[in-house]
């Protein structure tokens, strides 16, 4: 009897209590973090600040992320996306009217609604990170990879406007989404927006021409 119960296989058990007040903490971590991150800068902040001000001890922070880089990405990941559900960004619904516009122009207006979001999430934190990026290799693969993903985003704007209609007279792929990943860059927002006090609506619809001039031939 013994070997019999020796050999049953133990059953995990997982408190669904205990995951929600792990998610909370973490939540409370990353959102901590990104407010120092963009009053402070990254250099200036360190973990024991985000514990302190997060409520939390600091091994807690190192436990749940492992590096100040590493929850630098995390923070990055929450703004972009809005939460931190493990849905990619295009998959979201506030993507969803890019791919469901019929002409090109209808594209590439949402996509100027989709960059003027991401913008008001996520513009300073990008900010934060190309001046941090000379303080080290992980921070400066974080923002290689922020361009990167920019560019295949744009890329995948481009492929679904052609799927609809023509690009402007000689322009090719590549420079269509080279311009359209000039176009959104957070960057934009941050300068016009945060530093010249543009409404949203009126750099989204500055926005929306720039892109329609730049890949389209009529409007």
């Amino acid at each position: 009897m013994s070997d019999v119960n020796s050999a049953k296989k133990r059953r995990s058990y997982r408190s669904p209590t205990r995951d929600e007040g792990a998610r909370r903490t973490r939540q409370a971590i990353v959102t901590t973090a990104a407010e120092l991150f963009t009053e402070r800068g990254y250099a200036a902040t360190s973990l024991s600040d985000i514990a302190t001000v997060a409520g939390v001890a600091r091994p807690t922070v190192f436990a749940s992320f492992g590096s100040k880089p590493a929850l630098l990405r995390q923070v990055l990941d929450q703004a972009l996306a809005g939460d931190d559900e493990p849905v990619a960004v295009a998959d979201r619904p506030w993507y969803r009217p890019v791919w469901d516009a019929t002409t090109p122009g209808a594209v590439l207006d949402a996509y100027a609604e989709v960059c003027v979001l991401i913008g008001g999430r996520a513009a300073r934190l990008f900010e934060v990170v190309r001046q941090a990026a000379d303080d080290g290799p992980e921070v400066a693969e974080l923002w290689t990879t922020l361009q990167r993903n920019r560019r295949i985003g744009a890329k995948m704007v481009v492929d679904h406007v052609r799927t609809l209609g023509d690009l402007a007279p000689g322009l090719d792929t590549d420079t269509a989404a080279d311009a359209l990943w000039v176009f959104n860059d957070p960057a934009l927002y941050a300068a016009l927006v945060l530093q010249r006090g543009w409404a949203e609506d009126t750099f989204r619809r500055w926005l929306a021409h720039r892109m329609r001039d730049a890949l389209l031939t009529t409007f």
